[in-house]
C-alpha cells in the first residue's frame, strides 16, 4: 500500500494515527538539526519532519539529499504543528516521520513547479506533464472534468443518448480546411477528420434516436489565435421532432445550471437579439453586454457639413466612453494610433469631449458648432464627462473597426469583469453570405441549415436577403454554441446545393448518402454544438482555452512537447502511395 490517506485530507482529528503517504518533494527547509518537507499530491499538501532527536541519523541523511520533485512514501505518526499556517487546510498538523522511501528521484526541474512559476508559456508547454503538476493547470482540468459531468448528467436526466460517431470521414469541400488521413488500403484515396459528426447527428435523427449528444473532438486546419486549436471538443448535440423554441429552451436550461452548479450564479431567461441589430448595435454577431458603449449611427447628424470624410463615407458611427473627457491629449493620441494600427485599418478617429458644464469639445470644431455636438452626444447617449468617439467609413469595415475599439476601451476600463456572466442569444443569422473571391454565395453556418419559415422562396430571387433558421449562444462577448433547424427533405436540401454552386452531380458525390436517407421518413430536426474548451474557460474567468486543455497545440499548431507534426520515414510514404515534393 503506497498510502493510507493523501496528502491533502489530514486533520487534527488525525493526531496520534499511524500513516503512509506519497507524493513529490515541494521543497525543503534544513536548520542542521531538524528538517521540514512539504509533501504534495493531487489533493494538497503535508509537511514532514526529521529531527535529530526523534529520527534516526541514516534517514536524516536520507532527508537531506531529497530534492524538488522526488517522488517518496513516508510511514510516520501525525503530531501536532508547533507553529500552525491557517494558510493551508493541513497546517494544524505534520508527520513525524518514521519511514522514509524514495520511489523515484527527479532532475532539477526547467521551471519552478509553484503557482507563480518562473517559466514561459512555450517552456511549460514542452514540459507539460511538469505543468500540470502546478496548481492552476490542475485545478482547471478538474474544473474542466466538474463542468463535462455537468453537461452528461443534465442531458442523460433530460433523456439525452449518448453515441459516437466516426473519426475517419469523407472530405467536404464547406466550412474551413480539412486535416486528411490517407488509406493504406484504398491507395490515392483519403479520409478526412470530421470538423462535426454534422451529417451523422442529422443521419442519427433519421433514424430515430430522437435526442443525442456527444462529447467529441474536431479538427480544422485553420490559422491559430489565442481561443482556437486544430483540434476542440464539442458538445455536439441534436434533437428531433422539435422547433427552434424547444432547442432554445433546452439548451439555455443547460447553460442556467452549468452557471448556478458550477459558478453559483442564477439567470432567468436569457435576453435575444437579431442578427441585424448585433451588427447595427454592436458591430459583431458575438456582443459583449456586460457592459453598454452601444453604437450611435451619426449619419444623419454628421453629414450636413463640409466636412468631407463624414460626406463621402457609407456610414458614420460613434460611442460614448464613459469618463472618458478624463483622457488627456496624449491618451487621445493614442488611442487613435491603435485604431490605424493594421489589425484595425481605421484611417483615423474623430472626437468630442462632454465636458462638465454642458459644453462640447471636438477635434473638429472647425466644422461642427455646440448644438451638432450635442445630437452627437444625444445619439450615442453620452454624458458629462464622457467622450464620443467616431469612425467613418465603408459599412462593414467601420462597424469592425469601432467594436475593436469598443472591446479594447472596455477592457481598459476594467469593463469586463470575469466573474460577471451575461448570456445573450443572437438569431436571424443570414442564410448564405457572399463571397468577394469565389463570387459565389457560402453558406454562414453549413448547407443543412434550412431558411426561416416562409422565405424559401426568396432563394431565387434575393438570395442575400433570406434569413436561417440558425441561433448562436453568447456568453461575455464569446461565442459559446451555435446551431439551426436543419433540412430535412431531399428537395429543400438539392435546391440549397444549387444556390451554394454544387452541381446535381457534385451534391450526389459528396452528400448523397444524406439526400438518400432523407427519403425514408426524415423527422423534423435542429440542433446546437457547445465549443466546450471555450465555455470551460469562461465559466472559469478566461477567455484563453489553452489553459483547460491537458496537451494544446502552440501558436503554430505544434505540439512541442512531443515535436508535432513530424517527417515520416519513405518506407511508409511508400505504403500510403505518397510521394512529397517538398522545395528546399
Amino acid at each position: 500500500m503506497y498510502r493510507s490517506h493523501n496528502c491533502g485530507e489530514l486533520r487534527a482529528s488525525h493526531i496520534n494515527t499511524e500513516v503512509t503517504l506519497s507524493g513529490w518533494v515541494q521543497k525543503s527547509r534544513n536548520k542542521g538539526f531538524i528538517i521540514w518537507v512539504d509533501l504534495r499530491d493531487r489533493y494538497g499538501m503535508t509537511q514532514l519532519v526529521f529531527d535529530e532527536e526523534r529520527t534516526p541519523k541514516e534517514m536524516m541523511k536520507r532527508a537531506e539529499d531529497l530534492g524538488r520533485e522526488f517522488v517518496v512514501q513516508v510511514k510516520g505518526k501525525v503530531i501536532e504543528r508547533a507553529s500552525k499556517n491557517p494558510n493551508m487546510p493541513t497546517g494544524d498538523i505534520e508527520i513525524l516521520v518514521s519511514e522514509l522511501t524514495i520511489l523515484n528521484k527527479s532532475k532539477l526541474p526547467p521551471f519552478t513547479i509553484e503557482d507563480d512559476t518562473d517559466g514561459g508559456e512555450e517552456l511549460r508547454m514542452k514540459y507539460r506533464y511538469l505543468d500540470i503538476r502546478r496548481n492552476p493547470v490542475r485545478e482547471n482540468l478538474i474544473f474542466r472534468h466538474k463542468v463535462t459531468q455537468e453537461v452528461r448528467n443534465y442531458l442523460s436526466q433530460d433523456g439525452f443518448i449518448e453515441v459516437e460517431t466516426p473519426y475517419l470521414i469523407k472530405s467536404t469541400p464547406e466550412g474551413a480546411r480539412d486535416f486528411v488521413v490517407p488509406s493504406r488500403m484504398n491507395a490515392g484515396q483519403f479520409y478526412a477528420l470530421p470538423q462535426s459528426p454534422q451529417t451523422f447527428k442529422q443521419l442519427l435523427m433519421v433514424g430515430g434516436m430522437d435526442k443525442y449528444f456527444q462529447i467529441v473532438k474536431c479538427f480544422r486546419d485553420e490559422d491559430l489565435r489565442a481561443d482556437r486549436q486544430p483540434e476542440f471538443t464539442q458538445i455536439d448535440c441534436e434533437m428531433a421532432f422539435i422547433d427552434q423554441e424547444d432547442i432554445l429552451n433546452t439548451f439555455e436550461g443547460l447553460t442556467r445550471h452549468l452557471l448556478k452548479e458550477v459558478n453559483g450564479v442564477e439567470y432567468e431567461k436569457f435576453p435575444r437579439m437579431l442578427y441585424d441589430d448585433a451588427m447595427r448595435l454592436y458591430g459583431n454577431d458575438k456582443p459583449d453586454i456586460r457592459f453598454g458603449m452601444a453604437f450611435g449611427e451619426l449619419n444623419a447628424v454628421a453629414q450636413h457639413k463640409e466636412f468631407g470624410v463624414f460626406n463621402a463615407a457609407e456610414l458614420v458611427v460613434g460611442i460614448a466612453v464613459p469618463g472618458g473627457n478624463s483622457y488627456t491629449r496624449k491618451e487621445i493620441d493614442k488611442l487613435i494610433d491603435w485604431v490605424r494600427r493594421p489589425q484595425v485599418g481605421a484611417l483615423g478617429m474623430i472626437y468630442s469631449r462632454c465636458n462638465d458644464d454642458g459644453s462640447f469639445k471636438s477635434s473638429v470644431d472647425k466644422f461642427y458648432d455646440q448644438d451638432d455636438l450635442a445630437k452627437w452626444a444625444e445619439v450615442t447617449g453620452a454624458k458629462a464627462g464622457d467622450l464620443v468617439c467616431v469612425l467613418s467609413g465603408n459599412a462593414n469595415k467601420v462597424r469592425a473597426q469601432l467594436s475593436a475599439l469598443r472591446m479594447e476601451l472596455a477592457e481598459r476600463l476594467g469593463l469586463r469583469d470575469p466573474k460577471v456572466f451575461a448570456p445573450l442569444w443572437v438569431m436571424d443569422f443570414p442564410l448564405l453570405e457572399w463571397d468577394e473571391d469565389s463570387e459565389r454565395f457560402h453558406a454562414m453556418h453549413h448547407p443543412f441549415t434550412s431558411p426561416k419559415p416562409g422565405q424559401l422562396e426568396l432563394l431565387k430571387t434575393n438570395p442575400g436577403d433570406v434569413k436561417a433558421n440558425a441561433y448562436d449562444l453568447v456568453l461575455n462577448g464569446n461565442e459559446i454554441g451555435g446551431g439551426s433547424i436543419r433540412i430535412h427533405d431531399k428537395e429543400t436540401q438539392a435546391l440549397m446545393f444549387e444556390y451554394l454552386g454544387f452541381t446535381p452531380e457534385e451534391a450526389e458525390a459528396q452528400f448523397g448518402f444524406l439526400m438518400d436517407a432523407f427519403q425514408y421518413g426524415a423527422p423534423p430536426h435542429g440542433g446546437l454544438a457547445f465549443g466546450l474548451d471555450r465555455l470551460v474557460a469562461i465559466l472559469g474567468g478566461q477567455e484563453t482555452i489553452r489553459d483547460f486543455i491537458a496537451f494544446p497545440k502552440n501558436n503554430n499548431g505544434r505540439d512541442v512537447m512531443i515535436d508535432a507534426p513530424a517527417p515520416i520515414d519513405d518506407q511508409q510514404l511508400t505504403e500510403l502511395s505518397l510521394k512529397l515534393n517538398l522545395k528546399s
